[in-house]
């Protein structure tokens, strides 16, 4: 939000200038639940957002300034000695609740909060990866205490309405803002939106109905999964408050290196060692696979960098159908520490050679551009 031209309040929360009341103050919410505190933790620009939402929302709920505004503009806010200022507030979170009160939910409900995703991270092998099948992961998650079986009270002892909201599970309160004085509603600090307290709290989970637990879980991984992607296992994150949704979780998988391969899409790449002889004669070699080996064809002539391809032999596909291809670069070998024998029948070949054979069907620049791929890969 900029302090010298600030957006027009009406292009800030979207709406139309013959808007509502009613329909400003749903545009607003809807902002802030995009911009909420635990959405957008690690967005610099968050804060900013909300502030310039704020502020046109200050702007567009008061009649008498919207009025000023829809006759002068910011200079006749100005002028009128409107002049918001939201440095007082800490943080994005501190601004949130001076607006919504801490804890504040948009679903229309203060009742207990839904349990919180958890993210598990698991390593496998490229040809793990490429099988796929269960997998079994370990990991702590808060669960529902079975002494009181969520209920938060010693089994056989009751649970009365709470005294504080008086069952209502939120309570209301005025606060002096920047912009003015404000209700603010937020879940209440005794009962944590239940409305319910247990007059004689479980001795096991400290009346809050919930313990910490180690937990396994069996997961099925696809065959054909890449290093990075997650497999969500919906309802076995942590436990929701007092019989509230639980959560997810998130297995996050990470595919170790294979010295042998490198994973491009489907596909996987490979190199070959030729010996420039057998380049210039063609033969046939075998190449690594994630099952075995396979044979491939290497023509007579074949270059350095050229790619060869065994169909079938690569990663299968996430979503079905044929699996990838395996990609084989050859590296042509040129013979080192030759003896004198060797020399001499070099030196012979050398002496028959003609233009014929050393001519090439690529430009100068079609070579360097693909060696400078084949460098780059």
């Amino acid at each position: 939000m900029s302090a010298t031209t600030p957006r027009n309040p009406y292009e800030v929360l979207g709406v139309p200038r013959d808007a509502t009341e009613q329909d400003v103050k749903k545009a607003f919410r809807r902002l802030a639940r995009e911009l909420h505190p635990d959405v957008n933790a690690h967005d610099p620009q968050a804060e900013e957002k909300f502030k310039e939402a704020a502020e046109a929302y200050e702007i567009l709920s008061d009649p008498e300034r919207r009025a000023t505004y829809d006759r002068y503009g910011h200079e006749g806010l100005r002028s009128g000695g409107y002049a918001p200022n939201f440095d007082s507030f800490g943080s994005i979170g501190d601004l949130f609740n001076a607006f919504f009160g801490a804890g504040a939910t948009f679903g229309g409900s203060s009742g207990p909060a839904l349990g919180g995703d958890i993210a598990v991270a698991v390593e496998m092998t490229l040809l793990e990866a490429s099988a796929g099948g269960k997998l079994d992961v370990s990991f702590e998650a808060i669960d529902r205490c079975e002494h009181c079986h969520g209920n938060g009270a010693e089994p056989g002892t009751p649970i009365e309405r709470c005294s504080r909201c008086n069952g209502a599970g939120q309570v209301q309160s005025v606060v002096r803002t920047p912009f003015g004085q404000m209700m603010r509603t937020s879940l209440c600090d005794a009962c944590h939106g239940d409305g319910r307290l247990p007059t004689d709290p479980c001795g096991e989970c400290r009346g809050r109905g919930q313990k910490a637990v180690k937990r396994s879980e069996q997961v099925t991984v696809p065959a054909g999964i890449a290093d990075g992607q997650r497999i969500r296992v919906s309802g076995r994150g942590h436990a929701g408050e007092r019989g509230a949704p639980s959560g997810d979780l998130y297995v996050l998988v990470r595919v170790r290196p294979d010295e042998r391969f490198v994973r491009e899409g489907d596909d996987l790449i490979t190199a070959l060692d030729v010996a420039a002889p057998l380049a210039s004669l063609g033969v046939t070699l075998e190449v690594p696979t994630l099952d075995g080996s396979a044979p491939v064809e290497v023509p007579a002539g074949t270059q350095p960098g050229e790619v060869l391809g065994v169909r079938g032999k690569g990663m299968p596909s996430l979503r079905g159908g044929r699996r990838g291809d395996l990609r084989v670069v050859v590296n042509i070998v040129i013979p080192r520490r030759l003896s004198d024998a060797q020399r001499e029948l070099l030196g012979r070949l050398n002496d028959t050679l003609t233009e014929e054979n050393l001519r090439s069907d690529e430009s100068v620049f079609a070579k360097l551009r693909r060696a400078l791929r084949h460098q780059a890969a």
